[in-house]
């Protein structure tokens, strides 16, 4: 009778384990339904702006061949010399900054941190001016190589001040480290700018976050630069879960504390330097992604990471297309719209933050 209960306990069949079945068919099925969203977003964002164009206008432009018809020359240079680079940026730069946005709070533990935090933007900002005042470029192809060096040396310089004293490798040293930076490269862009005319023109510009007349010789290589960015913060994701359980959890699990921050760093620094420079500082994009990106995967960033790249593409699309159609005929710059939205949401955060601690 033995033989014959262990050989029906053999036999049964293993429960199936249910809820990380679902759980993951809900996350894949979230990330279709982003990708579907992009999509839409992208086929509006070629048909929206100061002209309407119907869809068949739309792939007229993407597809036809010349003709000599007049009207239909002009929609294919709006579609394809206007409205597609300008896509396309919007997506390749909502994606790194969603990315950069997540990366950066899980790698300083800190719910209201965004790329700023490092110094990117205000390097970029300097090395943006001082390249105009010193050499007089006009063209976004020139200026936007010295954009992406002062966003890297100002990441650079952050995490070196953050790595040494008493308080090394503390989110909180980062932080302060970061804030340090920044005040004091705001001040240097504000006194370059004030001093050349040119400079401050451009600076009203760029700090807008524009993404109107970036072509595909700027997108091209940045792209490159994003593409790293994002390979390199894909091979650190499971790092990043351990990370958020604290240095000593980490570090017993047999994490390289040291290694994983400074790999994270750099894929930071290349997807937020890339993006800033390309179309100039985007302020809140990346913290609102992450935390809705959170709220619908929960902590873990084996799947929040991709959520926040695509609701980055997608917020940066739909609010450039808003900022298209507010104050038409002419545009608002996607940059003020996403901030415009962005406050309010960094505000209610921040409340919340203190009613539940109080």
């Amino acid at each position: 009778m033995y033989g014959a209960m262990t050989t029906t306990e053999v036999e049964r069949p293993a429960p199936t384990p249910r809820g990380p079945t679902e759980a993951r068919r809900r996350r894949v099925a979230g990330l279709g339904l982003l990708a579907a969203l992009l999509l839409v977003a992208a086929a509006a964002s070629l048909a929206v702006g100061a002209r309407a164009l119907s869809p068949a206008e739309v792939w007229h432009g993407l597809f036809a061949a010349p003709e000599s018809d007049q009207r239909l020359t002009e929609i294919r240079l709006i579609v394809q010399t206007v409205r597609v680079p300008r896509t396309v940026l919007a997506v390749v730069a909502g994606i790194a900054l969603g990315v950069a946005g997540a990366l950066i709070q899980g790698y300083t533990r800190n719910p209201i941190a965004d790329t700023g935090l490092l110094g990117v933007n205000s390097g970029a900002s300097f090395a943006v001016v001082s390249g105009i005042a010193a050499f007089g470029f006009t063209s976004p192809f020139q200026y936007v190589w010295f954009g992406f060096a002062g966003a890297a040396v100002a990441g650079v310089v952050v995490f070196g001040l953050s790595s040494i004293g008493r308080g090394a490798g503390n989110p909180l040293t980062l932080a302060l480290a970061g804030q340090g930076v920044t005040v004091f490269l705001a001040a240097m862009t504000t006194a370059v700018a004030l001093t050349d005319k040119a400079s401050l023109n451009a600076l009203r510009f760029w700090n807008a976050g524009s993404l109107t007349g970036v072509g595909f010789d700027v997108i091209g290589p940045v792209s490159a630069f994003i593409a790293a960015g994002l390979l390199l913060a894909l091979t650190t994701l499971p790092s990043v879960n351990l990370l958020n359980l604290g240095d000593d959890v980490a570090r017993g699990l047999g994490v390289n504390i040291a290694l994983t921050r400074t790999v994270g760093i750099v894929a930071i620094t290349l997807l937020a330097g890339a993006a800033t420079a390309a179309c100039g500082p985007i302020a809140f994009l990346g913290l609102m992604v992450a935390h809705v990106a959170r709220y619908l995967t929960g902590p873990d960033y084996r799947w929040l990471v991709p959520y926040a790249g695509l609701l980055g593409a997608v917020v940066l699309l739909v609010c450039d297309i808003v900022g298209r159609l507010v104050v038409r005929p002419g545009e608002l710059d996607a940059g003020v719209v996403v901030s415009l939205l962005g406050a309010p949401f960094f505000a209610v955060l921040v409340w919340r933050g203190k009613f539940k601690s109080a």
